[in-house]
């Protein structure tokens, strides 16, 4: 009988789940003509909702991430640490 430990972290699912959700406004944005980055920047920097389409949900989803959470991991992956 093998004894194999599963390792589980929160953290990981939860940067995941902020990846997933970032990509879903990305594509919203872009399939409805918006310049994508622009718009996502625009409203991390003000938390104006009203950068963010409301097509497939994306003003929903992006609400629902914490946006301090959000450019943290931003930065990290930016810095590839």
């Amino acid at each position: 009988m093998t004894d194999k430990t599963i390792k589980f972290s929160i953290k990981e699912d939860h940067e995941n789940e902020m990846r997933t959700a970032l990509q879903t406004v990305y594509n919203a944005l872009s399939e409805k003509g918006y310049n994508p980055i622009s718009q996502i920047v625009g409203y991390i920097l003000s938390e104006d909702p009203t950068y963010i389409t409301t097509y497939n949900n994306a003003r929903s989803v992006i609400r629902k991430i914490d946006r301090d959470e959000l450019l943290q991991s931003l930065v990290k992956n930016y810095l590839d640490l």
